[in-house]
């Protein structure tokens, strides 16, 4: 096990409030209590320093992105060039600790000779080409729509980086086969999203809502709320609450629409894990299959019954763990039978049996196992 760390993440990753940040934060808080020193390098454009990241960190590095137009040009992708920085390969180099690196975005320096003899881990948090040519699909915007696509075809070239790992970190088993097959030379292992939940803490009994939760910025969950909103409770009396980061104004004035739909604007960690453990329901919907969502395990650990469609669970083995419907007719028969129902000490205790493999205690074997081969 090693005795440190540096870990670069491609944003502050705290507050843990979207998934990418809460598998960052969750990691790195893991390896402090494990006895692993961090030392935690971050791009900071728009959350600002984190006093609490210094409770599990050596040292926190910050360091600017470079937004804007001059980050577009080149070859590399927007995401990679923008968080390009000389300070960040001089800092590394004052240890010879691994390096992790959070998602294609920071693997600028993966190819860099200095680090030749390192070992360094690259963290797939998707197929990142696969992920924005579906925002392309998603979005309504021409401009956003000509950015996704360009830095889809941008990602799939520059991802032949990933042959300079030594180890790549994949969060599904979809992703796993993906990154097998095209970099068969570098050693890819199944780790699952590091999260908030040491434990099952789900209420018996009954809720008195539905709950969809996601952020509301986001093309791929704006699409998700539109679904829900026109095409699931468009015609059903049962209480839907929508909980989220940054709804649009036009998100806003969709959900006006209906009485029994009600917002909740940007909750607190609190207020949200309040939200997921007394629903009676917890919907999630995703029209692409990509990575692993984080809030599919957060609702599984905190919440009572989970109704998702096939892409949610896409790359998982928990769909035993919820109601799988894909048709929407079947969706709204479904939601009604089971807005009657009560969740049972039995059904807790089947959940805690289905979550097993996805603890943090069993992520962190994994990625020791193989970090101690590799010494």
């Amino acid at each position: 096990m090693p005795k440190a760390i540096n870990i670069i993440s491609f944003d502050v990753p705290y507050p843990a409030n979207y998934g990418g940040a809460i598998d960052v934060f969750y990691k790195l808080k893991y390896f402090h209590l494990k006895g692993i020193k961090v030392y935690l390098h971050c791009f900071e454009y728009g959350r600002g320093e984190q006093k609490e990241l210094e409770n599990y960190c050596e040292s926190v590095n910050y360091y600017k992105r470079k937004t804007g137009l001059v980050s577009f040009l080149g070859n590399k992708p927007y995401i990679v060039q923008s968080r390009e920085s000389k300070v960040l390969r001089e800092n590394l180099l004052q240890n010879d600790f691994p390096i992790l690196f959070e998602g294609l975005h920071t693997c600028f320096l993966l190819d860099n000779e200095q680090f030749k003899e390192r070992l360094k881990i690259v963290r797939n948090h998707n197929i990142e080409h696969e992920y924005y040519a579906h925002l392309a699909v998603s979005e309504k915007s021409p401009a956003k729509k000509q950015y996704y696509k360009s830095e889809a075809k941008r990602l799939k070239r520059f991802e032949k980086v990933l042959e300079y790992a030594d180890i790549t970190l994949s969060i599904s088993v979809n992703d796993l086969a993906y990154f097998q097959k095209h970099y068969p030379k570098v050693k890819n292992v199944l780790v699952s999203g590091f999260h908030q939940n040491e434990g099952v803490s789900i209420k018996e009994g009954k809720g008195s809502y539905v709950l969809y939760h996601g952020n509301l910025s986001v093309g791929e969950n704006i699409k998700a709320v539109e679904f829900m909103v026109t095409k699931v409770f468009n015609d059903l009396e049962i209480p839907l609450v929508i909980a989220g980061l940054n709804p649009n104004d036009k998100l806003k004035r969709l959900i006006n629409q209906y009485q029994q739909i009600r917002l909740v604007t940007n909750p607190s960690e609190e207020e949200m894990n309040g939200l997921i453990t007394n629903a009676q329901i917890n919907f999630l919907y995703t029209p692409q299959a990509t990575g692993l969502k984080l809030k599919l395990l957060n609702v599984l650990f905190k919440g009572r019954f989970c109704i998702a469609n096939t892409q949610m669970l896409a790359g998982t083995s928990l769909h035993e763990a919820c109601i799988l419907e894909d048709e929407i007719g079947k969706m709204k028969k479904t939601i009604t039978d089971t807005f009657s129902k009560t969740f049972t000490t039995e059904l807790i205790a089947q959940r805690k049996q289905l979550l097993i493999n996805y603890s943090n205690e069993r992520s962190f074997e994994a990625l020791m196992n193989v970090l101690n081969l590799m010494d």
